[in-house]
């Protein structure tokens, strides 16, 4: 997911973070609470440091870390105990913190006395901003520093600063403390058996203007802005009761994270769209966010909408090597508050991201199945088409039918796939493969965007144009099966090089090419064994390079962790060619991952076998939450119960293959796009209450693009009716 080169890796954050999310703006603090000037922390808002140094400190003592405990996405609760200066272990005094994130933070700070005696404090706040640029901070690089000017009045400080014409500020509140430029400070008598508090906030400027709203105090009872977000979000998404509790946590902190990355376009408040993940990318991201949205469409299907309608309106129009944008691109990420020289290709838009483009038009093709308005999708297609324009103008850049990628200019990703860090595609005896490269799994992106619109145009009565896309998909196909298969090897190559060598290691790549269609049925045994291999699965889930390639390493970023998102597409390529039992392997140990995080799947974790150690090794830099590792149990789910509608043609997929240890799974307010519907499954049974009417429930799988293309093909007299209403009438 993000974006890197061998000079731009993030470091590591520190053991216990906590990391808070609210829309674009996040948090990262030490388990204290305490945000340290030396480490990647801090409060950000509109990707700005607003916030680089937080320290409480009582009697001139840090304070000593007991727990810390997020209560919602947004709000964390730290407690802690002030040190005895004489050495002796027990304090009479603990501290709680409660910290709420918004545009900035508003926290309140509780001292209690549990001796027998009044003590007498100094508390004292101190504070920085240093307003650096996300990247600076993230990469350690802090290159611009700005020239301060701190003012202290009545409880507060207001720190300003300037650089190259540039104005940023913040205002910190804290009522009747006694303010002065380093900071904040009180001298209290907490009596005995007794409790002494303060609030606290921090705002960043707009416009030479506070964003105050979001810290307006409710009145008692009431819920805060950011809390009645939360409740509308879980009041329009799907209740699900599954026997097995630690999946059910899983699945509730899923929606949990969902809900706290999705983010708004102030020209369009309507579309809300998913950031990829905190810390780093609270921003939307072309990959990241089409893979999220679609595998939350059981969740709630108008975050893929908002997703593909934002990046149309930025999708690419003219070529501009700095950012890497061509005509029809779709976009990288957007990072509308770094400083351009900092960020990935010196601009605010990079576009440096080769599967995107058909990623865009697989997604238009899943969105179109879930009822919105046909003038909604009609509105889209215009964009599909423009991309599909891209993969071949610009996407084979040397007309060999293959998409692929070399970056423009040098600040731009060496690797534009999803493994994007500068070592992620090698040959098997660990040797960097050199671009152009061709990666196995856009091909197969390619492959179902044609497809699916090959549907569309077959759909709308565009015959001429979806026969055309039908053959360019074969075409790829065939080749596809004939350049990227190693028989002697048993598996696809990951690549095809700058001389169209095939990249010949042994990845989880592949495993993504079944769901998307392209791998020949005769090969897919042998592919499917190789992934359920002991150098591919290490028993938490497939690996992203086998243990006996040259370059794996257990604890890499690419090179042989484990990544939730791609297991659960593969997951959904088992069950697409009738793997069960290995689809339900890989699902259970994800799963069965995520219990030993509170629930939370992170970006991925470490690789090493399940024997060698008892819970999962955490990856040091992994994002969390991250929204496709947030999709993913979703996606699981969504897989195993083989559930799928098509709105427009009233059908409603459930044929459920839930392992024994899920139990009785319940769903209500499950999203049909005609209207909520209520399931119950377990094993493989399942009912449908509550179906709007003209909807079917149907089992088996809802056809594939191939499927349909070759039923309307077969019966050429039945156009605009559909294969599963063909064979209903016997046709």
């Amino acid at each position: 997911m993000a974006g890197w080169n061998a000079d731009t890796a993030a470091g590591p954050l520190g053991i216990g973070t906590v990391t808070l999310v609210q829309g674009s703006s996040f948090c990262i603090s030490q388990p204290s609470g305490d945000i340290h000037p030396d480490l990647p922390h801090g409060v950000f808002f509109q990707d700005t440091r607003i916030l680089s140094n937080w320290q409480l400190t009582i009697n001139g003592e840090p304070i000593e870390s007991l727990i810390a405990e997020t209560k919602a996405p947004y709000r964390a609760l730290f407690a802690g105990r002030v040190p005895r200066p004489n050495g002796y272990a027990d304090s009479p005094l603990l501290v709680e913190r409660l910290r709420d994130l918004g545009a900035g933070i508003r926290e309140s700070i509780k001292i209690r006395n549990f001796s027998l005696k009044p003590v007498q404090c100094t508390v004292r706040i101190t504070v920085d901003a240093d307003f650096a640029d996300l990247f600076e901070v993230k990469e350690a690089r802090v290159q611009r520093h700005w020239e301060q000017t701190r003012n202290a009045h009545d409880g507060s400080l207001e720190i300003s600063a300037g650089w190259q014409g540039l104005r940023k500020s913040i205002v910190i509140d804290a009522g009747d403390a006694n303010a002065s430029i380093e900071g904040l400070m009180w001298e209290v008598a907490v009596p005995a058996k007794g409790l002494w508090s303060a609030q606290l906030s921090v705002a960043p400027t707009v416009d030479g203007s506070l964003t105050a709203a979001p810290f307006v105090r409710p009145m008692q009872g009431e819920a805060s802005q950011r809390d009645m977000r939360h409740q509308e979000w879980v009041a329009k998404i799907p209740v699900v009761r599954i026997g097995n509790r630690s999946i059910e946590r899983t699945l509730r902190r899923s929606y949990e994270d969902l809900g706290a990355l999705r983010i708004e376009d102030s020209k369009h408040p309507e579309r809300v769209v998913v950031a990829a993940g905190a810390p780093w990318f609270m921003t939307l991201f072309g990959r990241d966010s089409l893979w999220a949205s679609e595998m939350a469409l059981p969740v709630d299907p108008s975050l893929a909408l908002g997703t593909l309608q934002t990046l149309a309106d930025l999708q690419g129009i003219k070529v501009d090597p700095l950012s890497e944008e061509e005509p029809g691109k779709i976009l990288h990420e957007v990072r509308p508050g770094v400083a351009g020289e900092l960020s990935l290709g010196s601009k605010k838009a990079y576009y440096g991201s080769v599967d995107a483009t058909p990623l865009f038009v697989n997604v238009l093709g899943a969105v179109n199945r879930w009822g919105f308005a046909k003038e909604t999708i009609a509105a889209l297609l215009p964009h599909a088409d423009r991309a599909l324009d891209w993969i071949r103008d610009y996407g084979d850049k040397d007309g060999d039918g293959f998409v692929e990628y070399k970056r423009l200019n040098d600040q731009g990703l060496v690797n534009q796939g999803w493994k994007d860090s500068w070592d992620g595609i090698n040959f098997a005896n660990g040797a960097l493969a050199e671009p152009p490269l061709a990666l196995c799994e856009v091909q197969a992106y390619v492959y179902s965007a044609y497809m699916s619109r090959a549907w569309m145009a077959y759909d709308g009565g565009d015959r001429a144009l979806a026969i055309e896309l039908e053959e360019r998909a074969a075409s790829l196909k065939q080749r596809f099966n004939d350049q990227f298969w190693l028989p002697k090897k048993g598996h696809y190559a990951v690549a095809l090089d700058k001389d169209k060598q095939p990249v010949d290691a042994c990845t989880s790549n592949m495993g993504q090419c079944l769901w998307y269609g392209i791998v020949d049925e005769d090969r897919v045994p042998r592919v499917v064994e190789r992934l359920m291999s002991a150098e591919m699965f290490s028993g938490w889930g497939v690996r992203t390079l086998a243990s006996d390639m040259g370059a794996y390493n257990p604890a890499s970023y690419h090179n042989g962790s484990v990544w939730p998102h791609d297991n659960a597409v593969i997951v959904a390529g088992l069950i697409r060619y009738g793997y069960v039992s290995e689809a339900q392997q890989i699902a259970t140990a994800l799963l069965e991952a995520a219990d030993h995080s509170d629930g939370r799947l992170p970006e991925l974790f470490c690789g090493f076998d399940r024997h060698e150690f008892e819970r999962p090794v955490p990856y040091p830099t992994a994002c969390s939450p991250q929204a496709w590792a947030a999709a993913t149990p979703i996606f699981l789910l969504t897989s195993l119960l083989r559930y799928d509608v098509y709105v427009p043609q009233g059908g409603l997929w459930l044929d459920p293959v839930l392992p024994e240890s899920f139990g009785n799974l319940h769903i209500d307010k499950a999203p049909t796009g005609a209207g909520p519907v209520t399931i119950d499954a377990a094993g493989t049974t399942a009912s449908v209450r509550g179906l709007p009417k003209g909807m079917v429930h149907r089992r088996g799988h809802r056809l594939w693009m191939t499927e349909l293309m070759a039923q309307a093909h077969l019966h050429p007299e039945n156009q605009g009716k559909y294969p599963w209403d063909i064979a209903e009438s016997g046709g």
